[in-house]
């Protein structure tokens, strides 16, 4: 029983620790960190990060809206569905730097002017959001992650929309993406696959840590620079890569080719039965996903569906299936037009059409020796 009321008084003012906030000092300051690109896929794009210090209080704690656990159920079809809980964690100045450090990729700090009171009050509210059901949030890709969430609790602060998005906002979200996967070519393929046409919508909403720098750049105050100081703090490397003939487009289109002129009627089947099937996911996942970047992916016009049929149909059904996919194929031409994964497509498109005209002659030769 002693043991159980020691414990409940351990908890207790563990609790009440965290709910009292030291009074920052003249001398705190607030500022954002922008990390630069890693090679990991969830590293793709960097990362947002908010710095208070306090000498006076020797305080120098950096706030991640940024952490996920791998460990997490069901983490991959979470991560799908787009009900994957993020959360926010603090950690030391020195904890911070060292792991980019380690991973050498940049990190940029950006000093911000605001009144003490105003810093005491983000203070407040990210150790209140660190301690309280707050703490976890659901992840979405552009509405909502590490850098959105640090707009959202600048904007709270300061009472306006103090932040807003400098960066080109007449081109896509997907041409906004597309550089970012240079060196990542399947990445690259799979992201652009998947996506449907949310992604070619204008691109202005802010969710980028590199369009948070250049909105923290350009924004005011008060009439005056909200950025009083910036500085490199890592100035990390640059990501390189190599050509690599297996990782590119040209083995892509190298494999079709292959498939294409394989003058087997099974193994040009199957290939069409394994493009309707990844049709049918990319039409499913739009029911399944809350990810709004996967609706309405007119990709499922190239990966038709109907594929899946051809192998059981007659020789007059499969013409009239195969015409129907040929004038899908035409609609998803006239929407691919001016779309920078135009490209990446070809393969598939030429790949697909030769095969099905191949498949139509075969029937009709068929055809032809039953009469």
């Amino acid at each position: 029983m002693i043991k159980k009321l020691l414990l409940l008084l351990i908890l207790f003012f563990q609790t009440i620790g965290f709910s009292q906030n030291p009074a920052l000092s003249e001398n705190a300051s607030v500022s954002i960190f922008t990390c630069g690109r890693g090679n990991e896929l969830y590293s793709t794009f960097g990362h947002t990060a908010i710095r208070i210090k306090d000498s006076i209080n020797n305080l120098d704690v950096v706030y991640n809206y940024g952490a996920f656990d791998f460990r997490t159920e069901n983490f991959y079809l979470k991560f799908v569905k787009g009900d994957l809980q993020y959360f926010i964690n603090a950690t030391s100045y020195e904890d911070f730097i060292f792991e980019y450090q380690s991973d050498n990729r940049e990190v940029i700090e950006q000093t911000l002017l605001f009144p003490l009171a105003k810093k005491q009050e983000l203070f407040e509210l990210l150790n209140a959001s660190l301690y309280s059901e707050e703490r976890n949030y659901t992840y979405k890709f552009i509405d909502r992650n590490c850098t959105t969430m640090v707009v959202e609790k600048i904007n709270t602060i300061v009472g306006q929309k103090l932040i807003n998005k400098v960066d080109d906002k007449s081109i896509s979200y997907r041409e906004l993406l597309y550089p970012y996967f240079d060196n990542h070519f399947y990445y690259k393929l799979g992201i652009n696959i998947i996506f449907g046409a949310k992604t070619d919508a204008k691109a202005e909403k802010l969710f980028l840590p590199i369009e948070l720098l250049n909105s923290l750049d350009k924004a005011k105050i008060d009439n005056r620079p909200l950025v009083v100081k910036k500085e490199t703090l890592i100035k990390g490397a640059e990501l390189t890569s190599s050509f690599s003939f297996i990782n590119s487009i040209y083995f892509i289109a190298l494999i079709l080719l292959v498939i294409a002129l394989i003058n087997n009627k099974y193994v040009s089947l199957s290939y069409l039965f394994l493009s309707g099937l990844l049709g049918i996911f990319l039409c499913l996942v739009g029911l399944y996903s809350e990810h709004k970047e996967v609706l309405w992916n007119y990709n499922a016009l190239l990966f038709n569906p109907i594929y899946v049929t051809l192998g059981f149909l007659g020789i007059t059904w499969f013409r009239k299936m195969a015409n129907v996919c040929f004038a899908m194929t035409l609609i998803y031409i006239a929407i691919m037009i001016g779309k920078p994964h135009l490209t990446l497509m070809i393969p598939f498109i030429l790949a697909n059409n030769y095969i099905l005209l191949k498949l139509l002659k075969r029937n009709k030769k068929v055809k032809k020796r039953s009469i």
